[in-house]
Parts: C-alpha cells; structure tokens; sequence
C-alpha cells in the first residue's frame, strides 16, 4: 500500500466512503520527500515510542511504525477509524485511540502505552488546534522528549524568532522556556490532499532539561510576558501597568527596571526570556512587600 500515491489514497477513501471534514482541518500529508524528513528530523528510532495526533488516513503512521518501536496514533473521528483499521492491519506496533486528546489523561497515556520508552509526539496537526496542543504538552509537562510537528508557516516562524524580530512575541517566549526549536523543512500545499490555502513548516521542539530561565512564579511571569505583547507599540511600562493581567503601578514597573538597568522606554518585543525572568521575580517581590 502507497498511500503517497494520490490515486491510490483516493481509492482507499472511496472504499470506506469517506469524506472530509473541514472544521476538523483534515490535509493529509502525501509527499514521500517531507515524510522521510519528519522521520529523520524526529530523531526517533526503533527503542523509541511515537505519540501521534491526528493520523488522518495513516500515511505519517506507516512510516512511524516502520523506524519506532511503539506508535500510538489518537485520532478524533471515528469515521476515520475503519480506513486506519486497513491501512495500518500489516502493523502490529500501531494502537489507535478513537479520542479527543484534548480530553485524554495524556501522562497516564504515555505511562501507560510506552512504559520507559523515550517518547516523541510526532504529527500533522490541525492548524485550528495546534498552538493548544503544543501548549498542553509543555505546561502540563508530559514525559515526552520532543514534538516534531506540521503547523502552519507563520506559527513556527514564531515559534523560533528571537528578540527584537517582527516574529517575536508571546508565543515565542513560552516555547522557548520549555524547548529548543528548530525549522526542519518547508511543505507547499501540494503535498496534501485536500490542499490548505497556506504553507506548512515541520519543526522539532526539543523539550529542554530545565526551564529556558529561572524564575520563582512561572504564572505570573506569564502574565508579564502576555501583558507585554499585549499591546506591541507601548512601552514595556505603559503595557504594564494598563494589563488587565496583573494589577501593578506604574511607579513600581519604572523602579524594578531602573534597578534592574532596563531602559524606561523599551518595548516587551526587545527583552529576552532572562530579562523577563528578573523584571517578573522583582515586581512581584517588591508589590508583595509593599
């Protein structure tokens, strides 16, 4: 079975009377060069255990089934659950979970099905659900050691951008506290079926052994973080002490960065995660002593 052949993919299809869902941003990837880069750049290998979310019809699973020891595959609609049964039956290391992972115990899952394996998410996701799912992943800290994933262009250009960058923001701060992210390859929108209307970027997330910075409360250096990307043209000051966030004085946001030597007037899109660290820790610090 080739199920990067388009013609082939469709008689499978056919076969089980299936039909494509759109709010369930159902692309199945079947380009054969960016599977062997998913493959590749995952790092998986057979003493390895593959999470998969959102198999579709199979085509990314086959190829984890051959290079991982274990895959298990969740997947959200059942009507794809009989087409799976036949495109992944000549694999007896490939379990499918008729489930919402959204709502799934997703530490107990991968005690449970992988045991002392290391663990890669490995998936195509659905644009609509992906920042969520990355997000669960790495705040509800799962026993995984990487996700690399197909999303949508502009959300990995995110996701890696730095300081300073016109791509920097929020999103990228939160990854970059949990991961080390790296752009594996680009996919068109001619390596699906159907063909979404933007471009698609592979990325790995290496989970990081400790924290991108350290930081006493997590949260509310979230909530810093939010605040000051929350309105890009004001001052770091301004975006402050106006964030529906947290409830900090004006005054007290231009102390904590006069002692910390930060400019009054710098934006949140120039800071690093460090900086946000120290700013967070001291303003929090100096409010509760007040």
């Amino acid at each position: 079975m080739k199920l990067t052949n388009p013609s082939e993919l469709k008689t499978v299809i056919e076969r089980h009377g299936f039909s494509f869902t759109k709010s369930l941003g159902q692309n199945f990837l079947i380009d054969e060069n960016i599977l062997n880069k998913i493959i590749e750049g995952s790092g998986v290998g057979k003493s390895w255990g593959a999470l998969e979310i959102g198999p579709g019809a199979g085509t990314l699973t086959r190829e984890l089934a051959k290079n991982c020891g274990r895959v298990v595959a969740v997947e959200i609609d059942k009507k794809l659950m009989p087409l799976l049964s036949d495109t992944l039956g000549e694999f007896d290391n490939v379990e499918v979970i008729n489930e919402d992972v959204m709502k799934l115990d997703l530490k107990q899952l991968v005690a449970e099905k992988f045991g002392n394996m290391p663990v890669a998410v490995v998936a195509n996701l659905p644009y609509y659900i992906t920042t969520p799912i990355i997000m669960g992943f790495l705040e509800n800290e799962i026993p995984v050691s990487s996700l690399t994933v197909m999303i949508q262009k502009e959300v990995a250009e995110r996701m890696v951008a730095s300081p300073g960058g016109k791509d920097y923001g929020a999103l990228s701060a939160a990854v970059q506290f949990y991961t080390r992210p790296k752009l594996v390859c680009r996919a068109e929108p001619h390596c699906f079926m159907p063909q979404p209307k933007v471009a698609s970027v592979v990325i790995r997330l290496e989970v990081l052994d400790k924290p991108g910075a350290h930081v006493k409360n997590r949260e509310f250096m979230f909530s810093v973080i939010k605040s000051a990307f929350g309105q890009r043209r004001k001052t770091l000051v301004n975006a402050l002490s106006k964030s529906p966030y947290i409830n900090i004085g004006k005054d007290l946001i231009i102390e904590v960065l006069d002692v910390l030597g930060i400019d009054q007037n710098i934006r949140g899109e120039k800071l690093g995660l460090e900086e946000f660290a120290k700013i967070s820790d001291l303003l929090e610090e100096k409010n509760n002593d007040k």
